[in-house]
């Protein structure tokens, strides 16, 4: 067969019904490099945002206060500033918690396939 024949094989092929499909399914938009991108970028912001607002966070109310005073104007007695820091402190080692647990999860079941999930036992 010469490579002509198969070229027009290979594009008959193509625009057959179930073929057609599967064909847009691996094209795609995007393609699969821009998921995978995109996938990860995620991967990375979940890490980044609540690690940089730990870091950033003032060990203080006073200096929360002063902080959101400045930058948006905004004024916030000592006793609530004192708990939107607690409520920021535990959303933020939530977050990296549940983050950090979804990795081990992920790691766990690359290095002992015999995690992996199953499939459940349909009788018949």
């Amino acid at each position: 067969m010469n490579a002509r024949h198969a070229h027009s094989y290979c594009c008959a092929s193509a625009s057959t019904g179930n073929q057609t499909s599967a064909m847009r399914a691996v094209i795609g938009i995007g393609g699969p490099h821009l998921r995978k991108v995109k996938r990860g970028a995620i991967e990375g912001i979940r890490w980044i945002v609540p690690g940089g607002i730990l870091a950033l966070l003032p060990k203080c109310p006073a200096c929360l206060v002063a902080y959101l005073a400045i930058g948006s104007g905004l004024g916030i007695s000592m006793s609530t500033a004192g708990y939107l820091r607690m409520a920021l402190l535990v959303l933020c080692a939530a977050s990296l918690s549940y983050v950090v647990a979804k990795r081990g999860k992920r790691l766990l079941r690359a290095f002992f396939p015999y995690l992996r999930r199953r499939q459940p036992f349909v009788p018949g």
